[in-house]
């Protein structure tokens, strides 16, 4: 095994060696071979580092490694000086084009299929300006940088129709416009009683930080390094997916320990590539998206989208902030992977543009995936699975302080949702089905919504085969064991919106549907005779059983084992910073054993897939570790919620 260093006092026709060090990241990766580790030394690196080459396997990485000890921040900008006052604290700067190379982000939009753009909104570009690290507000003319109302402090969230995250007030006055001619870029900006001259200013200039040009890359890990300031491109499925830092259609990533921001669209990508489609809906206008992200799939398997070559990537430890769309994102390319104990916030909270792949982590096609151990909070929405969400895990992770925390869509399971603290305002938007709900504690509202105009796949166990495809009627869900709490709907959606319509709390929403395969089987008996009519606009049965209630959430009527109480409950999710506290208050009637470990066992099948509840490795999923770490046994009775050991009264748990 060989060690390359790097140094900012290096040079790149150096040897790499510890004393003579390179002076670039990339003429390293351009010498790495498989089993070499690229140790970088302190200091600033402006560059886009693209590896030409992967390493041969888990025992043989190529590993690009901050040097222990020393913090190496690798950016997407350059530094910007030479600024003019032009009015009060109003500054000028012209830029050649050439700082750019061949993408000027400051000419590009924030364009491509799923972006929603109300008639009469301006445009938003790919470029940025940030004072001492923090990124500013683009405005739509050269007045408006004067102007101290040009960014709005309230924001509405166009989904649930609530005031949205409320923007940070010094940040909204750092306002900036650019103009791009020819052979420069002006760039006008508001600095509040600071001269840009004399302080850190940057404008973005590439399009990622750490992110392969080539496909099959593989066996790349990249740890401990702050990643910046990248001008990412909207990142909609049905297009090529690249972000700040990721594998590019590759195999076997470790991005780890890592402080991951400010990218414009999606910070770490373990997403698609272009061959199989790139915004076609919004470019031909001939088909809808969801018609192209369909062919997609089909498209994938033609170039090998299948366990041997892509996906089984590992995201953890990392701290992921301040991004325009995702934090994670991917469509198929995520398949395989696990994103694990990773601190993301403040994702889309700037509102700056709008559209329908925005979240925390954001994935299409997450086969066997696995979502454990994440704090998630203050983004616009926590998690958001959409399409073959199957065979995917998500587990013992924080949500709070999001618009909403879990969207799951399109998709016909088998996954799991177990022992997550789902606190915000919206717990749930669920349009899918063969879904396991177990062990979680709810705390907001949850949305129940049939998809009967979009057939979407499901595959075959543990691989990318597909297997048919199907609508989704609602149901084939299992609520096992969880905790509800009551709330106001009008605080979590707008009075009269249609998320408020089809949204409560607790599992009332499920009260039409039967209560067993064979119940349901009864239905589509007394609609015959018939071959697929009986089916349709029938929903499918549900296993809801041993969950507890905190009024107004309400049990599905006839629960089995269900508790409910009118008060005497607090239930509070308190950031300390770097700690996270639960604070309980419960009756005896909610801390007392309710329900037995649960395994794939007792979760029967999911019914279009006719899979079973399995880990990746295709054994029976065994649900038997609680949020802090907690064990269950076979043997034992547990508290509904995310906690083995609960007492009666007040306490106060250690959650991250």
């Amino acid at each position: 095994m060989s060690v390359i260093h790097v140094a900012t006092t290096g040079s790149d026709t150096a040897s790499g060696s510890a004393d003579d060090p390179l002076r670039t990241i990339q003429r390293a990766a351009e010498l790495a071979t498989p089993g070499t580790t690229v140790v970088v030394h302190g200091g600033v690196y402006r560059e886009w580092v693209r590896p030409p080459r992967g390493g041969r396997g888990e025992d043989r990485r190529i590993v690009f490694q901050a040097a222990k000890g020393e913090h190496v921040r690798i950016t997407g900008s350059e530094r910007v000086t030479g600024w003019e006052r032009e009015d009060g604290d109003v500054w000028r700067v012209t830029l050649p084009n050439g700082l750019f190379g061949e993408r000027n982000p400051f000419a590009i939009e924030v364009a491509g299929d799923w972006l929603i753009r109300e008639p009469g909104e301006p445009a938003v570009h790919l470029g940025e300006v940030y004072l001492e690290g923090r990124s500013g507000y683009e405005v739509s003319s050269r007045e408006a940088v004067a102007d101290p109302d040009a960014v709005p402090l309230t924001t509405v969230d166009r989904w649930t129709g609530r005031p949205g995250h409320e923007r940070d007030p010094e940040q909204v006055q750092q306002r900036w416009y650019a103009e791009v001619g020819e052979d420069a870029t002006t760039v006008w900006a508001h600095f509040p009683g600071v001269d840009p001259n004399a302080a850190l200013v940057e404008v973005n200039v590439r399009p990622a930080v750490f992110f392969p040009t080539e496909h099959h890359v593989d066996y790349i890990t990249v740890r401990g390094f702050e990643l910046c300031q990248a001008a990412t491109p909207w990142a909609p499925p049905t297009a090529d997916q690249p972000g700040l830092v990721g594998p590019n259609w590759a195999k076997g990533w470790v991005i780890e320990d890592n402080d991951i921001h400010d990218a414009t669209c999606s910070a770490v990508s373990l997403g698609k590539e272009r061959s199989t489609g790139h915004n076609l809906a919004t470019e031909r206008g001939d088909k809808p998206g969801y018609q192209y992200q369909l062919e997609s799939v089909f498209a994938a398997r033609q170039i090998g989208w299948d366990r041997e070559h892509i996906g089984s990537h590992v995201v953890r430890r990392n701290t992921i902030h301040h991004c325009g769309q995702n934090g994670v994102v991917g469509h198929l390319g995520c398949v395989f992977s696990r994103i694990e104990d990773n601190h993301i916030h403040a994702i889309a909270t700037k509102r700056e543009f709008f559209g329908h792949e925005i979240g925390g982590i954001k994935l299409h096609a997450p086969i066997d995936v696995v979502i454990s151990g994440n704090r998630i909070h203050d983004c616009t929405l926590g998690t958001w699975l959409d399409w073959q969400t199957q065979g995917t895990r998500i587990t013992r992770n924080l949500y709070y302080g999001n618009t909403r925390d879990l969207f799951i869509e399109v998709s016909h399971g088998p996954f799991v949702v177990d022992h997550n603290v789902l606190a915000s305002p919206v717990s749930l938007d669920n349009f899918a089905q063969g879904g396991a709900y177990v062990g979680n504690l709810v705390a907001g509202a949850i949305r129940l919504e049939p998809v009967r105009d979009r057939a979407t796949p499901y595959h075959r166990p543990h691989s990318t085969q597909v297997a048919g495809y199907a609508v989704v009627e609602g149901g084939d869900d299992r609520w096992i064991g969880n905790l509800f709490l009551g709330g106001d709907l009008d605080a979590a959606y707008e009075p009269g919106s249609l998320g408020h319509d089809l949204s409560g709390y607790g599992t009332l929403g499920y009260a039409d549907h039967p209560g067993s395969p064979a119940e349901y089987l009864e239905r589509v008996e007394a609609r015959r005779p018939g071959d697929h009519k009986p089916f349709l606009d029938l929903v499918q049965h549900v296993d809801v059983r041993g969950n507890a209630y905190v009024e107004p959430a309400a049990p599905r009527p006839g629960e089995e084992g269900a508790a409910a109480v009118a008060d005497g409950v607090t239930v509070e999710v308190v950031d300390d910073g770097d700690q996270v506290h639960l604070e309980l208050t419960l009756p005896g009637e909610l801390a007392a054993p309710r329900v037995g470990l649960v395994t794939g066992a007792d979760l029967g099948v999911a019914r279009f897939p006719d899979a079973a509840f399995e880990d990746p490795s295709g054994a029976p999923v065994v649900l038997d570790t609680d949020l802090v770490g907690g064990r269950k046994d076979a043997e034992g009775r547990y508290p509904a919620g995310p906690l083995a050991q609960l007492s009666e009264g007040s306490q106060r748990v250690r959650v991250w």
